[in-house]
């Protein structure tokens, strides 16, 4: 910062003088320090101009491009896929109202029948859109009623949602099969984790007993306790409650 000398300021003696030289000299080189920083700046800009452009190019088309993909890409392959997925889950619904035709109504729904996808088709067409990861629960149940429990298994454990129910009935179901191929363990993890999912009047008590009954079977008499105490406290009024006082009782002997 320059000396600000008033008019017709002259120093007291030579010491006065030789301190604001002192300061005069100090100012001048901050400032030419500063200058050739900022040449060197300069430079620097000069010589990488090209690199520094092509780099915010590349940012510029990156965030274009995810625009562009968003709006004339993955929208309109979302809405596709969604239109696709109606055709599968209706074979679906049907089958399960319709024991005697259900596992050829389960099979038009996994793959598909007269040129509409089934699920099994969207997975593979439509991989990264909602519509595929739905697919992924719809065909894991199928196959669930199909009691093709390994398949079922692995297309439920691609399924993800946050859904308080949706995501609760995929791990549950995940129970359901791993206790149909008599690995009680598996099940009991996986009933664990539907009702640690949410916290709901339906999914809820359904897997606490579950899990409670599996335990059981495992010996585990106090975590087999815990878990139906809570359904007699929290969800009295459920169809799980209904006889919980004698399971209680045999998780007390």
């Amino acid at each position: 910062m320059a000396t600000y000398k008033k008019r017709g300021f002259k120093p007291k003696n030579k010491q006065e003088e030789a301190e604001i030289q002192h300061k005069d000299s100090t100012t001048a080189e901050v400032f030419s320090t500063l200058d050739e920083s900022a040449s060197k700046t300069e430079a620097w800009v000069s010589k990488n101009q090209n690199y520094i452009l092509g780099g915010i190019i590349v940012i510029a088309l990156g965030v274009l491009g995810y625009l562009v993909y968003g709006r004339y890409i993955q929208q309109p392959k979302e809405a596709t896929a969604a239109n696709e997925l109606y055709y599968p889950q209706q074979y679906f619904d049907q089958a399960l109202g319709n024991e005697v035709a259900k596992d050829s109504l389960l099979d038009l729904a996994l793959n598909g029948a007269e040129g509409k996808f089934g699920f099994l088709d969207i997975i593979e067409e439509y991989k990264g859109t909602k519509a595929a990861n739905l697919a992924h629960y719809s065909a894991g149940m199928a196959y669930l009623q199909k009691q093709q429990y390994q398949e079922a298994i692995d297309h439920l454990e691609d399924f993800e949602s946050d859904d308080d129910i949706l995501g609760a009935m995929a791990k549950g179901a995940i129970g359901d099969a791993f206790a149909q191929l008599n690995q009680p363990n598996e099940a009991l993890e996986y009933y664990e984790k539907a009702f640690g999912h949410s916290t709901n009047d339906y999914t809820t008590p359904m897997y606490l007993y579950k899990a409670g009954v599996t335990a059981l079977d495992l010996g585990q008499k106090d975590k087999a306790l815990t878990f139906f105490k809570r359904i007699k406290e929290e969800f009295s009024k459920s169809q799980e409650a209904t006889n919980i006082d004698v399971l209680i009782g045999l998780a007390e002997n």
